[in-house]
């Protein structure tokens, strides 16, 4: 039989081939089919992206990131539109062959590691209108040649290591709008000749080596909207004058550039909304006159300013920072800056005076609770009591606010969605399954300090824009990052359907690559960071514009049949080679391995578990425990995962990998770990998981990592973990009980989110009887981990929904002291209830958690320790558990400067994300995105840069 379908799909390929070959379409020019073939042997591509630009016609077979036109132009042959290789993690150089695309429009190789330099040759691609390198690792000076590109609408070459100086050829980019080119090594004056561009809205060169004046010839730019230029190294020059004359003009941020001289007088900027000065030598008085009732921000903070804070600061409707610190002000604190200012929603104010040498306060009037006043280093404090100004003069240090929008959540629990489908947290009253689009995206120099008040406005701007509704759009997070500019992840779902169609996932991503979508004063410019087809991705990865004849599109068809054919054949003898050696493999299994059907999991070969992990290579090992190894993986879709690899022959193994997949392929929680798939081939068994890149608990306990969790990012731990297992007794269906709780079965996400892993000890809570009562127990072997295990279960064999409360009162414990539950003979519970009954608690607690309030540390004590009882009826309920965690979560500072964190009283479902805050003790809350400053409870130095 495999014979006779290998005969039949040879002669349809046969017949295919002399069919598409009679039909006469059209072909890519041969000179672009060399210069694809240049450019892909200088790349190195070790996830295999390009692997089929070796395979027939670039524009007929849909090469990779290869988008022709659809027409032929004048001499009959296609031509190459767009090169869109983002995010392929492609390394190697740039081919000068680059330039033999002479008819391209846009080129994409954003977000790889890429390196050497930028080719002259681009400058032959006269058509190009999108120029977009940033993200790389290139080198050198830029070309003279790119000025050479009159049609060039954009050019994104920031965050590279480009050395240099300008080309003065750039003035000849008459259509060019936007200079991305922030954060490489570019040196020497910025060319005065720029000024002639008629076209540029955005010129970002911030975090680069650029010296000498500051061109005054800049102001003549016509349509000139964002100005940046922070940290470089103006030494000695002042801010022109001209500047002042910029009447288009939205964000001007000279911030930490060694300027001298005094603050421009730009109150004849009508639009200004944003103004950062700071940490310059800037001397002289702040201007009297009033500013742009758009501004949101303004920071002239480490200057040598002197003088009085003048009233213009008042009546602005829009202000949400003013920072003044580190000056030589004097004089009184003006309290009509806020009086006038309507307080509605989210809005805030910060005024951030601290330093400076003021001696009064206008108004003893306590300010609204959404005005934040900073005053600590004047003398005015000194009087703080008498002047009822103590809350003002606490030493603080304000940051960028890390946030996750509140999304609107489902009203009842969803069931397991299908594979690569989720619930869509927008729709209401119904379980919902859809199959989104994940997008990571970036404002680079947004006009404001505070997100949240203008949530609703980008909504509708980005929603707008993408020609979507805004039920469609769900904002997953928004972190500010250096800059600062504001990350977002995003996910788009289909209107009213399960699933997008394939013309309409190809329209959405060429509205972000080819930006499409208009540009907002507001939110300033964007950038696409990645696009996740997910479901879509095998089907659209090589969306192609070039438009076929009907024969020609038959061709492929009869070629696809006759590909199918072979590739059955081909199959057919695998498969019965490979039932034969798996029959030799079985032997060596238990005989006690169960199959099941499993439903909704992905299923991994054991090929890409190997790519996935450089065939397992040591320096991808993160962890290790009774059942296997676990490695840090990436799949071919740069999706990060964490891959379990059972140990050889392990029986013990293959009983838990058929309970963990079982269990996790119908369990949605988001404290619960989320299992991505698995392998079972051969004689190997892996799991496949969401990568928790902060690890488990266990590690930042133990010390392993040294920035230690402070006190309320240890209690909102306790709180997700403590969900998580409340969803299992009360929200699984049957409910289950997880029986190895323990501070290493508990990971850390980006954002220290805790997650509850390895199910493969778990059980199914006792079914109900006819008469619809169920045992409080199952009986089964004692399973679990010295230290963890409940003493009742241990003796009796009786596993119940209070064992797991046990073991969880165990890691409380371990929380609130860093010690091991044994430890040279002594156990945690033990130590903690001698220490407690000695009224001596307070001397074992970790001292590395920092400063947390006394109450709420007695609290929690009490609960692990009721937790963790001898007698199961003195233990308190997983219900009970959850809602006293959220008591003395609302006793702690930070749940007054909480305003999104869903911390409620229900079995956990709920899950709104972090708040917008600007208090550095918010656990919810960092300006740093690595998460370091949800570690220590001191609070960090920040640099200017």
């Amino acid at each position: 039989m495999p014979s006779n379908l290998f005969l039949v799909g040879f002669t349809l390929a046969v017949i295919t081939f002399e069919f598409v070959q009679l039909d006469g379409a059209p072909i890519i020019h041969p000179s672009e089919v060399k210069a694809l073939q240049a450019i892909h042997d200088n790349l190195i591509d070790p996830r295999a992206k390009l692997k089929n630009w070796n395979n027939g016609d670039p524009c007929r077979s849909n090469w990779t990131g290869v988008l022709c036109y659809n027409i032929t132009l004048t001499d009959g042959y296609l031509h190459v539109q767009e090169l869109q290789l983002l995010k392929m993690n492609l390394s190697g150089t740039l081919s000068p062959e680059l330039g033999l695309l002479t008819h391209m429009e846009i080129m994409d190789f954003m977000w790889n590691n890429i390196s050497g330099s930028i080719p002259k040759e681009i400058g032959s691609i006269t058509s190009l209108k999108l120029l977009l390198l940033n993200g790389n690792q290139l080198s050198g000076p830029l070309p003279e040649e790119i000025g050479n590109l009159t049609n060039l609408d954009r050019i994104q070459i920031d965050q590279n290591q480009i050395s240099g100086e300008l080309p003065k050829s750039f003035a000849k980019l008459n259509k060019t709008k936007h200079f991305h080119m922030n954060n490489n090594s570019i040196s020497g004056q910025i060319p005065s000749e720029l000024a002639i561009l008629p076209n540029l809205v955005h010129f970002l060169l911030d975090n680069n080596n650029l010296s000498g004046s500051l061109p005054p010839e800049l102001s003549s730019l016509p349509k000139l909207l964002i100005l940046q230029l922070d940290n470089n190294n103006f030494s000695g020059r002042s801010i022109p004058d001209s500047y002042a004359n910029m009447t288009n003009l939205l964000k001007l941020s000279l911030r930490n550039c060694s300027l001298q001289g005094s603050v421009p007088d730009l109150s004849r900027i009508p639009k200004l909304g944003y103004l950062d000065l700071s940490w310059n030598n800037l001397t002289g008085t702040i201007p009297t006159n009033k500013l742009s009732n758009n501004i949101t921000t303004i920071d002239l903070s480490n200057n040598h300013l002197t003088g009085s804070i003048p009233s213009n600061f008042s009546g602005l409707p829009n202000l949400q920072r003013l920072i003044l610190k580190n000056n030589n002000l004097s004089g009184s604190v003006p309290s009509t800056i806020w009086q006038n200012m309507i307080f509605t929603g989210n809005k805030s104010l910060i005024l951030d005076f601290q330093f400076n040498n003021l001696t009064n306060i206008s108004d003893i009037l306590n300010p609204p609770p959404n005005v934040t006043i900073l005053l600590f280093g004047n003398p005015v404090c000194s009087r703080a009591n008498q002047l009822r100004i103590v809350q003002f003069c606490q030493s603080q240090i304000i940051l960028m606010n890390e946030s996750t929008p509140n999304t609107t959540n489902t009203m009842i629990t969803c069931g397991p969605c299908p594979p690569d489908h989720e619930p869509n947290p927008l729709v209401h009253f119904q379980c919902f399954c859809a199959s989104p689009l994940g997008v990571e995206y970036r404002l680079k120099s947004p006009g404001f300090s505070n997100f949240q008040p203008y949530l609703l406005d980008f909504e509708d701007y980005l929603t707008s824009g993408l020609e979507l509704s805004l039920y469609q759009l769900d904002i997953v997070s928004a972190v500010w990052e250096e800059g600062p500019r504001l990350k977002m992840e995003l996910k788009l779902f289909p209107n009213n359907d399960s699933l997008f169609n394939a013309s309409e996932v190809i329209r959405i991503r060429s509205m972000f690559t080819g930006w499409l979508i208009s540009d907002s004063d507001l939110f300033g410019p964007y950038e696409l960071l990645n696009f996740n087809m997910g479901y879509y991705g095998n089907a659209l990865a090589n969306p192609s514009k070039s438009g076929l004849s009907t024969g020609a599109v038959v061709g492929i068809v009869l070629g696809a049949v006759a590909g199918t054919a072979t590739l059955s054949a081909v199959i057919t003898i695998l498969v019965m080679r490979r039932h034969s050696k798996y029959q030799t493999a079985a032997k060596k299994r238990s005989l006690s391995k169960i199959p099941i059907k499993i439903d909704g999991v992905k299923g991994f070969s054991f090929e890409e578990m190997e790519f996935a992990t450089n065939k397992f290579n040591s320096s991808t090992q993160v962890g290790q425990g009774g059942y296997g190894k676990v490695y840090r993986g990436v799949l071919a879709d740069g999706t990060v995962v964490a891959i379990k690899r059972a140990q050889q022959d392990s029986l013990q193994g293959s009983k838990e990998f058929f309970t963990e997949i079982e269990l996790l392929s119908r369990l949605h929680h988001r404290n619960l770990v989320s299992l991505v798939g698995y392998c079972d081939e051969d004689d190997e068994q892996m799991l496949v998981y969401e990568f928790m890149p902060n690890g488990t608990l266990r590690d930042h306990i133990s010390g392993r990592i040294k920035e230690p969790l402070n006190f309320a990012t240890r209690l909102r731990i306790a709180l997700g973990a403590s969900k998580g297992i409340l969803y299992l007794h009360t929200e699984a269906d049957p409910p289950i009980f997880h029986r190895d709780i323990k501070a290493s079965n508990i990971l850390l996400d980006s954002r220290f989110t805790a997650k509850v892993a390895d199910f493969g000890l778990s059980r199914l809570a006792p079914i109900p009887e006819t008469d619809g009562a169920a045992p409080s127990h199952v009986s089964t072997v004692v399973k679990g981990t010295p230290g963890y295990l409940d003493p009742e279960y241990f003796l009796t064999h009786k596993l119940t929904d209070k064992s797991d409360v046990y073991s969880l009162g165990v890691v409380f414990l371990e929380l609130l002291t860093g010690m091991q539950p044994i430890s040279h003979g002594k156990n945690i519970v033990r130590e903690v209830t001698m220490a407690s009954q000695s009224g001596m608690v307070f001397s074992i607690i970790d001292s590395r958690m920092g400063s947390c309030p006394s109450e709420c540390i007695e609290k929690f004590i009490s609960l692990a320790l009721r937790c963790c009882q001898d007698e199961t009826d003195a233990r308190p309920s997983m219900s009970e558990v959850v809602r006293e965690l959220e008591t003395i979560w609302r006793m702690t500072p930070e749940a007054d400067t909480t305003t999104s964190e869903s911390i409620t009283t229900d079995s956990g479902l709920r899950t709104t994300g972090a708040s917008y805050s600007s208090d550095s003790r918010n656990p919810f809350v960092s300006s740093d995105v690595s998460g370091s400053n949800l570690l220590s409870g001191a609070i960090p130095t920040i640099a200017p840069r």
